[in-house]
C-alpha cells in the first residue's frame, strides 16, 4: 500500500520526500491549469534539470493520444529508468501520469500530488492508473501503487467552487457506504465551509481500510464504485457535450438511481433513501436529460468493468453505511432508476 502523506506545506514535504529519493532525473507533469496555479507552490525546490511536461486540461484529454505526447517528451529527453515522475494534479493527471510512468521504459517509480478534493479523497489513493478510450471512462488500465502520495489541503484554494463540489460527492460516498455518522455529519448547508482537512483524513482512511483488504478489486473494493454504474455512464454520454458534467455531479445523480435501485434490490428503507436523496439534491441540484440520451446511456452502462458478460453487477446500499457488491440488475431496472430521478 502506497505512503500517504498530509502535508501542511505542499514545498517542504515534497523536499523531504525528495531528498529521500535517488532518481537520475526528475520530471513533472501537470496540467494547463495546474501549471498556472499550483506549479508556482512547490517551483522553488525543484532541481534545475527537471523536465516540465503540460498537458491540455480536462478528462476529454485523459486519452491515449495525450499519452502519446507525454512519452514522446520523455523519449526525447533520454529519460531513463531510474526517472521520477512527480503528477501535480487532480484525477486525470494522477490516473494518466501514473499510467505513463507504469508503462514507460517497463515502469518507472512516481509520486502523486493530487490538487482537488476530489483526487484527494478518492482518485490519489487504491493504485488504480488508466485512460478513457472510445468514449469508455478508465478503460485501459493498469494496478501500480506510487512511491508516495502528498496530500496538501492548500491546493485547494486554487479550485473553483464547482470542482470542490465534485469531489464532495465522493466524501458523501464514503459516508453511505462504509460510515453512517460520517455521512449524517456532512452538510448540505454552507457545505463549503467545512473542515476540509479532516474531512479528506477520514475518507481516506475509509478507501484505504477498504483497499487493503481487497487491492485488485476481486470483491469489497468493489462498494468504492457506488453511484459510479449509472454516474459513469451519464458522464461519459454528456462528455463532448456542451452541459457535460464534472464526475462528483454525473455521481451525486448516480448515487440517487442506485439507491432507488438499493430498496428493490438489497432492503434499503424508503426514509433512509429520502435523507441520501434530499441531501443529494440540495447540494447538487438536478441534471436534465431528453428521453433521447436513455438509450445510449443504458449502452454506456454495459460497458462497466465490475460486469460478468452481459449481466451488469451493480453495489447497493443496504442502509446507510452497508454497501454489498455483485448484485445482478437489468436493463429495464436501470431504465427504471433513470426515469424515477428524471421525475424528481
Amino acid at each position: 500500500m502506497e505512503t500517504v502523506i498530509f502535508a501542511s506545506e505542499a514545498q517542504k514535504s515534497l523536499l523531504e520526500v525528495l531528498n529521500q529519493l535517488t532518481f537520475s532525473r526528475l520530471v513533472i507533469l501537470t496540467d494547463s491549469n495546474t501549471q498556472l496555479h499550483c506549479l508556482p507552490l512547490i517551483q522553488a525546490i525543484l532541481p534545475s534539470d527537471a523536465l516540465f511536461i503540460t498537458v491540455p486540461a480536462g478528462e476529454i484529454n485523459k486519452n491515449l493520444e495525450t499519452c502519446s505526447s507525454i512519452w514522446s517528451r520523455m523519449t526525447e529527453a533520454a529519460l531513463d529508468r531510474k526517472a521520477l515522475m512527480v503528477n501535480l494534479g487532480g484525477g486525470v493527471i494522477g490516473d494518466m501520469g501514473g499510467f505513463c510512468a507504469s508503462i514507460y521504459k517497463r515502469g518507472i517509480r512516481f509520486i502523486n500530488m493530487p490538487t482537488t478534493l476530489l483526487s484527494q479523497v478518492d482518485a490519489s489513493v487504491g493504485g488504480k492508473l488508466g485512460v478513457d478510450f472510445q468514449g469508455l471512462k478508465n478503460h485501459l488500465g493498469v494496478f501500480n501503487e506510487p512511491e508516495t502520495v502528498l496530500i496538501a489541503p492548500e491546493f485547494l484554494k486554487t479550485l473553483p467552487i464547482q470542482e470542490l463540489r465534485s469531489g464532495y460527492a465522493e466524501i458523501l460516498k464514503h459516508g453511505l457506504i462504509q460510515d453512517a455518522k460520517y455521512f449524517t455529519s456532512l452538510q448540505s448547508e454552507n457545505w463549503e465551509n467545512q473542515d476540509w482537512e479532516s474531512l479528506i483524513k477520514h475518507s481516506v482512511q475509509i478507501k484505504k481500510n477498504v483497499v487493503e483488504q481487497d487491492p485488485k478489486e476481486q470483491g469489497l473494493r468493489k462498494i468504492l464504485n457506488f453511484g459510479h454504474t449509472i454516474g459513469h455512464a451519464f458522464e461519459s454520454h454528456f462528455l463532448d457535450s456542451a452541459n457535460h458534467l464534472l464526475h462528483g455531479e454525473a455521481i451525486a445523480l448516480g448515487m440517487i438511481c442506485e439507491g432507488y435501485l438499493s430498496i428493490k434490490k438489497t432492503g434499503l428503507s424508503q426514509s433512509e433513501f429520502q435523507e441520501m436523496t434530499q441531501k443529494l439534491l440540495d447540494i447538487y441540484g438536478k441534471v436534465n436529460f431528453n428521453e433521447t440520451d436513455l438509450d445510449p446511456i443504458l449502452d454506456l452502462c454495459l460497458q462497466d468493468k465490475k460486469n460478468e458478460g452481459s449481466t451488469l453487477m451493480f453495489s447497493l446500499l443496504e442502509k446507510i453505511g452497508s454497501c454489498t457488491f455483485n448484485i445482478p440488475v437489468n436493463r429495464d431496472e436501470i431504465r427504471e432508476a433513470i426515469l424515477f430521478y428524471q421525475k424528481l
